[in-house]
């Protein structure tokens, strides 16, 4: 957890437990409330735990105002719509999903942001991982979604993803901010919640400053990873803020 005077981020790990065939496993939600009024927002709710979300929200004695997605996910289906259902929350999407994403109440483009109570959170575009991904940006601290991982990054061979795109998104974007900006990923797949850009600047694997572009994109070039275990049903309900095709 990350205090600041306006704002609080409670870390919402994901409560799968069958790790070996859901590839939705450690993925990272955050609720991210105002101080002052309690009004907060939650950033890539995942389905099978909106439930677990809502009740920490309703003991935090908190009011959701938005349901904020990095991008259209691949390997689980968002809560956005079903939480928009129990509460009437606004469903918010990154500018480049426009024209991909159907159900979202707003898009979030370069230099926007929402407002609730004193806190104000914007919109960074960074694509790579996927053509439409965006991080959202509060002071001092940066959800990347599957941009940029804990001394790691995102795929980059599906929807429109880009090795090119995602080194200028992480180099030119995200490494721009401070050094103490804290960084909150879409997943880690060892137990870990947060790291610096300062430390993703020195230590990350594949994105550290001595490396240059063309190493980047040959090393992404030449991953072999699985494809995602839910694609073909992920992909389509999140194109659809999370709702099934045909309900």
């Amino acid at each position: 957890m990350a205090i600041t005077d306006t704002y609080v981020v409670t870390v919402l790990l994901d409560v799968n437990e069958r790790q070996d065939v859901d590839d939705r496993a450690e993925s990272r939600s955050y609720l991210v409330a105002d101080r002052t009024s309690g009004e907060a927002v939650i950033i890539d709710a995942v389905i099978e735990n909106v439930e677990r979300d809502l009740r920490i929200t309703k003991e935090l004695g908190l009011t959701l105002l938005f349901a904020i997605e990095t991008h259209i996910h691949a390997d689980h289906i968002t809560g956005a719509s079903l939480i928009k259902e129990r509460t009437g929350v606004q469903i918010v999407y990154g500018g480049g999903a426009k024209g991909a994403v159907t159900g979202a109440d707003q898009f979030l483009f370069e230099d926007e942001a929402l407002r609730f109570g004193h806190t104000v959170l914007t919109a960074l575009a960074t694509p790579g991982h996927t053509d439409g991904c965006t991080s959202y940006m509060l002071p001092g601290a940066v959800f990347t979604g599957d941009a940029l991982f804990i001394r790691g990054n995102g795929r980059t061979d599906l929807q429109g993803g880009s090795a090119e795109k995602l080194f200028d998104s992480v180099r030119k974007k995200l490494f721009a901010l401070p050094d103490d900006t804290i960084v909150y990923p879409g997943h880690d797949y060892q137990g870990r919640v947060s790291s610096t850009i300062g430390e993703e600047k020195q230590f990350n694997e594949r994105l550290n400053l001595s490396i240059n572009k063309g190493t980047f994109v040959e090393m992404m070039n030449r991953r072999k990873t699985p494809r995602p275990v839910k694609m073909d049903i992920a992909i389509p309900a999140n194109m659809n803020a999370g709702r099934m095709v045909g309900s």
